[in-house]
């Protein structure tokens, strides 16, 4: 079995280790870690690198061994405990052996901590928002929102060995030895044919004959001394990323800052936006958002202000609607854009605005929006809010209604509402 070892020094940029085969070899426990880790972090930091701890055993190489077989009885050196039928008891913790430090100390033993592998931003937010996508996106008449393919791009002489092209690689190898032995073995084959002709002739002095074959020795030497495979053999493919052009996009961004969102509830539905934002602008180009902030009167922000001002009020929910319609009907045709919307609420309203809300979603949102997602960030019971939402769901397929308790909740709440859906 022939090995392609890599000894070529690395590019900038690229890792000593094969990081995207080891990534994708280990995605279930660095998916988990990412995961975890949007759970932990403060908004201002979140779209971080982050190190993945991986335990020991998860990155044993598997092997194949011949088994003994059969019934077999042995007898161990230095036994003086036991004998044949005796039952071994479980060792007690505190020993020596592999693990992740847990348990109680020992004055002897070896161990193995567990292994640390540390992702970039990039890969973090790759894994972050993998399989992820804006639902029912579709062409419209103006094309300015960019998505990103990969494809392939030929061949590269640099990459990483999990690309390696097999094919390529012996088609080249197997050009350079005939361009580096064909000589050779032209010469080669004059000498053996001299000295057949020198060892069939009488009277041929032996020097003669014994310099002959060292010179057919010399060169066969040569010949194999050609490596079978050189680092200038190797082929790699090449994959590179291109703008695909797509449907020109709006998202709207509804935020209730009322009294009643508590600090905790506006930390968690901030959490929230600042996910959809990063996957909006990892996934996406020229993607227009819209900022919306409302207590008993709705009002478009920029970015810093949707995010940090701390003016709060009453609840009036519809403000933000009629307002997100208005914004929309002036700005965003719904021939020329696909109308997004994420609103969070913790779901207190007054209870005959929100009749209201559900007919302004049926009415003026809901008919021209390709997804409006609902999220109520509570830990009370559902208020009037959350009922006219759920009761729209039953006659419009284009509006997802989702609870967040807690801020584990967050990360998969947020898959749900934006998982890629087979095409």
């Amino acid at each position: 079995m022939a090995n392609f070892i890599d000894r070529r020094l690395n590019a900038k940029g690229k890792s000593t280790v094969n990081r995207q085969r080891f990534i994708e070899r280990y995605k279930k426990q660095i998916k988990k870690s990412v995961s975890e880790a949007v759970t932990r972090r403060s908004v201002t930091d979140i779209d971080k690198g982050e190190k993945i701890s991986i335990p020991t055993r998860d990155i044993s190489e598997p092997i194949f061994h011949q088994g003994q077989g059969g019934i077999r009885e042995r007898v161990h050196p230095g036994n003086d405990q036991f004998n044949q039928g005796d039952q071994i008891e479980r060792p007690k913790g505190g020993g020596a052996g592999e693990g992740s430090g847990e348990g109680d100390a020992s004055n002897s033993g070896e161990g193995k901590d567990e292994f640390l592998f540390e992702i970039s931003n990039d890969e973090y937010l790759e894994l972050l928002f993998e399989d992820l996508a804006l639902p029912d996106l579709q062409q419209t008449n103006a094309k300015q929102m960019v998505e990103f393919e990969t494809y392939r791009a030929g061949f590269t002489n640099v990459g990483v060995p999990a690309n390696i092209n097999i094919v390529r690689s012996l088609r080249s190898s197997h050009a350079r030895r005939i361009a580096m032995t064909a000589g050779k073995k032209k010469k080669l084959a004059q000498l053996k044919a001299e000295l057949s002709n020198l060892e069939n002739t009488p009277g041929t002095q032996a020097e003669v004959i014994i310099d002959l074959k060292q010179q057919i020795d010399d060169l066969q030497k040569k010949i194999d001394s050609v490596p079978f495979i050189d680092s200038f053999d190797l082929r790699f493919n090449n994959f590179a990323k291109r703008e695909k052009p797509s449907s020109q996009a709006v998202m709207f961004c509804l935020m209730d800052v009322s009294g009643s969102m508590d600090q905790a509830t506006k930390d968690m539905a901030k959490r929230f936006y600042i996910l959809l934002y990063l996957f909006l602008t990892q996934t996406y180009k020229n993607l227009e958002v819209v900022y919306i902030r409302h207590h008993t009167q709705a009002k478009e922000v920029d970015e810093h202000e949707f995010f940090y001002s701390q003016e709060t009020g009453g609840t009036i929910v519809s403000s933000a609607l009629n307002l997100m319609h208005e914004i929309q009907q002036e700005r965003y045709p719904a021939d020329e854009w696909n109308i997004y919307a994420a609103q969070a609420s913790d779901g207190d309203n007054w209870a005959d605005d929100s009749p209201v809300c559900k007919q302004v979603l049926a009415e003026k949102i809901l008919p021209v929006s390709r997804y409006f997602s609902y999220i109520e960030i509570t830990r009370r019971a559902h208020q009037t809010l959350w009922r006219e939402y759920e009761n729209l769901q039953q006659d419009y397929a284009n509006i997802a209604v989702q609870h967040i308790r807690e801020v584990d909740d967050i990360y998969p709440v947020f898959r749900e509402l934006f998982k890629k859906q087979p095409s």
